[in-house]
């Protein structure tokens, strides 16, 4: 994992980017996407994107960035809910990888294998046993997937206390964001050493030369999206693909058609 250097990232946080700067870069970096999308559809390449982080870190705003512009024929978006009592039955890894991409697709998942790595051994919903052959066998996994063709992508997000804390009580204050906070939120904030140690082992453990984890600090949320956005791109070897000179032909004749006479149910008009 590239370390970097920390104590220019723990510095004086950059100015606070404006919307107006920051819907610029945006659009141009969506126009990237877009031709990365086109790149990937040619060439069949498979794309799998992890995304992990505590709670309020700010993956679900990143992934949302990063797909409204694209197609979701191409681009899905993977988040399991909690598995059934037949998936708990099957070997671990066996729900996720049945949404690994196929040729020409892009899949994100927002919440990963990394379960067993970070809420299930913080809640206890696995043995220490368990999370440990977790972490002994996933290199082995994730370096198949590579040799199997597959690019994989794995980003951790990072915010720090202060922050988390505040976006846990905006969600407390905001109806539109309430449905966020759940129990398990509440559970998980009062463990954040419990957290930390867990991401530590998962770090230590599987952040490998083929498989590497990138961090990512989102405190500023902003500036995260877009840093990790251009990662993204620069991580994938894609190569624009020449511009198609289009035209739209001309609409058919009427023949005769009329509107019919019917009334239709229009909806309100208050805006």
């Amino acid at each position: 994992m590239a370390k970097g250097n920390d104590k220019k990232h723990r510095s004086e946080p950059a100015p606070k980017l404006k919307r107006k700067a920051y819907e610029e870069q945006m659009r141009r970096l969506h126009g990237e996407l877009v031709a990365m999308q086109e790149w990937v559809k040619a060439t069949g390449a498979k794309i799998c994107v992890v995304f992990e982080g505590r709670d309020t870190a700010g993956k679900g705003g990143t992934i949302k960035r990063i797909t409204e512009r694209v197609s979701p024929r191409v681009f899905r978006v993977v988040a399991l809910p909690a598995p059934t009592e037949r998936e708990r039955s099957q070997m671990y890894i066996q729900r996720y990888a049945a949404h690994f991409p196929a040729a020409g697709e892009v899949v994100i998942f927002d919440r990963s294998w990394y379960n067993r790595a970070g809420v299930e051994r913080v809640m206890g919903f696995c043995t220490p046993e368990e999370t440990e052959r977790f972490l002994e066998l996933t290199p082995s996994f994730e370096k198949a997937m590579v040799d199997s063709g597959m690019l994989l992508l794995k980003y951790w997000l990072e915010v720090s206390p202060e922050e988390q804390t505040r976006r846990l009580e905006s969600r407390i204050e905001d109806p539109r964001k309430i449905w966020k906070l759940s129990g398990m939120d509440l559970k998980s904030y009062s463990r954040w050493y419990d957290y930390s140690r867990a991401r530590d082992a998962m770090f230590a453990a599987t952040d490998t030369a083929w498989a590497p984890w990138y961090v990512a600090r989102t405190d500023d949320k902003k500036r995260g999206r877009l840093n990790i956005i251009s990662h993204l791109l620069g991580e994938v070897p894609y190569k624009p693909l020449a511009h198609r000179d289009i035209s739209l032909p001309k609409r058919q004749r009427a023949d005769g058609y009329v509107e019919p006479d019917r009334p239709l149910r229009y909806i309100p008009t208050p805006f």
